[in-house]
């Protein structure tokens, strides 16, 4: 298990325990991490990505809390994170996008004028100065969605659009939870871009395959940290383990 989702496995269970309740503070920064063994960095990234799924509540200046929403509401988080690790219908989603997205990349590497291949490089440039993973992610959405477009076929386009937006929340996860995904995601979509711009459709292909591989690889040793892996081929018509595609 990743450092990060142990630090967030054990506050969650503080909270499942009743040891932190609903509109309790949690204790100081140091306290808790020495309480639970963990790196200050660790419990750090922790609140973070429970205070994403409004588990936690940060109060400048004041601390940090157990949202104090109704029980109900809370327990539906907390449901969240539970059952994440073991939804097999963002690998179905991931899958489709390892099917469909190199070829349209591939379309658009064909085509793709040039002043919208340079638009979409500054793009990239600036994401190295966002520093909200939510922020990164809507800009990975929109960069993807560019290129679908250039394609020139709306159909194709539309699909891709369909099918992103139910990975969202799994590569919001990833962002935060994976130490160097948002150092990969730029680095990728880059690799994307040099290909584009070359004209390279096979190439254009192969990196847009590696950068999708990447997401559905996190999320498949995720579930085996969780015990919640699927069986291999298990999910209808899977490919080759996208672990080998993130290491070309």
């Amino acid at each position: 298990m990743a450092v990060t989702d142990e630090a967030i496995d054990k506050i969650k269970q503080m909270i499942v325990s009743g040891r932190l309740g609903p509109g309790q503070r949690l204790p100081r920064e140091p306290d808790l991490a020495a309480e639970l063994g963990l790196s200050r960095n660790s419990l750090r990234e922790a609140v973070k990505a429970l205070s994403m799924v409004r588990i936690l509540e940060v109060r400048q200046g004041d601390g940090t809390y157990v949202s104090s929403l109704e029980p109900q509401v809370l327990l539906d988080a907390m449901g969240f994170l539970m059952d994440f690790h073991s939804d097999d219908s963002v690998l179905h989603f991931l899958q489709v996008r390892r099917i469909l997205e190199p070829a349209a990349t591939a379309m658009a590497a064909a085509v793709m004028p040039a002043d919208q291949v340079a638009e979409l490089r500054q793009t990239v440039e600036q994401d190295s100065l966002t520093t909200s993973v939510t922020d990164l992610v809507a800009r990975d959405l929109a960069f993807h969605s560019a290129i679908a477009k250039a394609a020139g076929n709306p159909v194709l386009a539309g699909m891709l659009d369909s099918i992103s937006m139910p990975t969202q929340r799994a590569r919001v996860w990833r962002g935060l939870t994976q130490e160097d995904a948002v150092a990969k995601t730029i680095e990728q979509h880059q690799g994307i871009l040099d290909a584009i711009e070359a004209g390279d459709s096979v190439l254009a292909s192969s990196c847009a395959t590696v950068h999708i591989a990447g997401v559905e690889a996190w999320l498949r040793r995720a579930q085996v940290a969780t015990g919640d892996a699927p069986e291999p081929g298990e999910l209808a018509g899977d490919g080759a383990e996208p672990g080998a595609a993130e290491q070309r």
